[in-house]
């Protein structure tokens, strides 16, 4: 059975790490290299790059910086933003990146899909899909760049983004981007159900049961997070921990695992009892008898 990924999320703007909150307020995180640096001692098994104002600016993507990243960054590497031409991608995957994630020039022109993956192979080609609930009840697809609800249904182009040859589908909801109340389970299930390719949640991550929630009840293959990982020393490996424990399949590579360690509501680790503290701290050497 394959092991279920976690994947760290930097939403980048103007060149700065952001916390996203319901697509309309960006905090300032930090520098991309710091944050890949952290991530990758942690333990995360991707992380997928989003650079947010590259298509509101109308320029190429950062390939020197990415470059740059690519070298400290040692799990696979998905780069988006501003993704709009074949050249691109390819200066993206030789500048070290190892995917590319394609939003909203693939709804404008869907047969982009297809020639990126036939000329670069699917498995680097992930399409992102940000969606919200709209008021009928159903899933629209979002328009970041007009921050307008399409009249394109969520799971309609996600089926047409997996006929066309996506490796891959980012779902994103609007709706829980920062909100810290966990994944939309109903949103995961429908798409995870019904396409034939693997599916990454994103979106509202704010404890470890949030990621067990959607590994169990639905069958994304990944769950991504950005503002949860930021602001938690080690939230990699206790999220690991805390799922392992639960029987969820993950990977454990990092030398701190904090198995059957406990960990909190709040992804913090619960303390051990005293006794087996002072027996780490101090071991009785009996005197030698001659």
């Amino acid at each position: 059975m394959l092991k279920k990924r976690i994947i760290a999320t930097l939403t980048v703007l103007d060149g700065i790490v952001v916390q996203s909150i319901g697509f309309k307020k960006y905090l300032p995180v930090g520098r991309p290299s710091v944050a890949v640096e952290f991530l990758n001692k942690w333990g995360i098994d991707e992380i997928v790059l989003t650079d947010i104002s590259a298509r509101r600016n109308q320029k190429n993507p950062s390939y020197e910086t990415y470059k740059a990243l690519s070298s400290k960054c040692y799990v696979p590497l998905a780069i988006g933003g501003g993704i709009t031409s074949i050249e691109q991608i390819r200066c993206l995957l030789n500048s070290g990146a190892d995917k590319v994630c394609i939003n909203s020039y693939a709804i404008e022109h869907p047969e982009f899909i297809t020639e990126a993956a036939e000329i670069f192979g699917d498995q680097c080609i992930i399409v992102a899909i940000d969606c919200q609930l709209g008021k009928d009840g159903n899933y629209y697809v979002f328009n970041h760049l007009t921050r307008r609800l399409t009249e394109i249904l969520a799971i309609d182009w996600a089926k047409e983004a997996a006929k066309n040859g996506a490796g891959e589908l980012f779902i994103n909801s609007v709706d829980q981007d920062g909100a810290g109340t966990g994944f939309d389970i109903e949103l995961n299930r429908m798409i995870s159900d019904i396409v034939g390719i693997p599916v990454i949640a994103c979106g509202g991550v704010g404890k470890p049961d949030h990621f067990l929630d959607v590994m169990t009840k639905t069958n994304v293959a990944a769950a991504a997070a950005g503002n949860y990982f930021h602001f938690t020393e080690h939230s990699v490996n206790t999220t690991k921990s805390y799922l392992k424990d639960k029987g969820v399949n993950v990977r454990l590579e990092t030398f701190a695992s904090y198995i059957n360690n406990g960990i909190s509501e709040n992804n913090r680790l619960k303390k051990l009892d005293d006794e087996y503290l002072e027996h780490l701290l101090y071991e009785k050497i009996l005197k030698e008898i001659i």
